[in-house]
């Protein structure tokens, strides 16, 4: 009986380390992979979550995978934070094993998120107006010329999603004295273009966060090889 028990903990713990080698190798080929294909400067941090992993592996089937790029730069535009969750990935342990040069990774969905720093939206605003994001919205403040003469204004921003990245509008233009500009969007809006992010993913939502402003993007049936 204790020949049998020891025998079984051993069993476990072996199956304990196989798992994790195993999680450990699947893993380092994602992220080599998303690299190669997205163009990354460095391998993403890559965590298949789920125990036991060798189910999944045997199935061919990952649930969630979790990737976090972190900062890089889109069309010449700094972010930062950049994170996605790859939700069912197709790749059997044995095809990664053997031919892992042929075998086609995907992801049926991803989500992903992506802050724009306020050191950015700074970049990008017009001359002698500075940023401030906080979590109750943008806010914009500096000069403005109005009628010919350079008068401190501020304004809080809307924050529209394009195709191309972000559009920031005013909904009001307050100069010094208290006086509000009529047609404010001559004076301050702006754009922030983003280029192509990682995983295909395309803007659902932006929320202004202490920092920034993160964009809550998705994807489906995303290629995970060139």
């Amino acid at each position: 009986m204790r020949k049998l028990l020891a025998f079984l903990i051993l069993l476990l713990v072996l199956l304990a380390i196989l798992d994790r080698v195993a999680v450990a190798g699947v893993e380092k080929e994602i992220a080599t992979r998303a690299t190669a294909r997205y163009d990354l400067a460095a391998p993403p941090e890559v965590t298949v979550h789920g125990v036991p992993f060798l189910t999944q592996a045997v199935a061919g089937r990952y649930d969630e995978v979790e990737v976090k790029v972190g900062a890089l730069n889109a069309a010449g535009v700094r972010l930062s934070g950049v994170d996605a969750v790859l939700y069912g990935v197709t790749a059997p342990l044995s095809d990664l094993v053997l031919r892992a040069d042929q075998v086609e990774v995907r992801a049926e969905r991803v989500v992903g998120t992506v802050v724009v720093p306020e050191a950015t939206l700074n970049q990008r605003a017009p001359k002698g107006m500075q940023v401030d994001v906080s979590p109750s919205g943008l806010d914009v403040g500096g000069e403005i010329t109005f009628l010919g003469r350079k008068v401190p204004a501020k304004a809080r921003m809307k924050i529209e999603l394009t195709e191309k990245g972000l559009r920031l509008i005013p909904e009001k233009v307050t100069l010094g004295g208290g006086i509000t500009v009529p047609d404010p969007e001559r004076f301050l809006r702006y754009e922030v273009p983003i280029g192509n992010l990682p995983f295909g993913l395309k803007f659902t939502e932006v929320t202004p966060v202490a920092g920034g402003l993160r964009i809550t993007a998705e994807a489906s049936d995303v290629p995970l090889q060139d």
